[in-house]
């Protein structure tokens, strides 16, 4: 039958009691060691992206708080350049209605004297177109 040996069954025992041992020491142990490093890695980046995140939210006030400062500058530097051109543009205008006006007067005067020394040769001519009419009209 079955002989069962008790120093073979206690020689088993010990070698598999160190076997087991050395198992544990060689590789459940680093093994264990190496799971729990890697589940301290993963909560330090998790907690290390947490803290981006914030991070990020707090860049992106302060991102939307310079561009609203920067487009209300543009803003305020736009409706000066533009006073300021439509400031000049009416100036210049100005300065051309005065000039227009005075060429406009000149021209007026020039007029003027043309119609008087006109009128005036009409007149000192007059005796001579009453002479010349009374001679046509003598010949008829």
């Amino acid at each position: 039958m079955l002989d069962i040996s008790p120093i073979l069954l206690l020689s088993s025992a010990i070698i598999f009691l160190i076997v087991l041992g050395q198992l544990n020491r060689s590789l459940y142990q680093p093994l264990s060691k190496h799971m729990d490093d890697r589940d301290e890695s993963i909560k330090k980046d998790l907690e290390a992206a947490r803290n981006n995140a914030e991070d990020i939210d707090g860049l992106m006030v302060e991102a939307k708080s310079i561009i609203a400062k920067a487009k209300q500058e543009a803003s305020s530097i736009r409706e000066n350049a533009y006073s300021e051109a439509k400031a000049l543009g009416e100036s210049k205008m100005a300065d051309f209605r005065n000039e227009l006006d005075s060429k406009y007067n000149s021209f007026i005067n020039d007029l003027n004297s043309q119609k008087e020394s006109v009128k005036n040769s009409l007149i000192d001519s007059m005796p001579q177109f009453k002479d010349a009419l009374s001679a046509k009209i003598s010949s008829i």
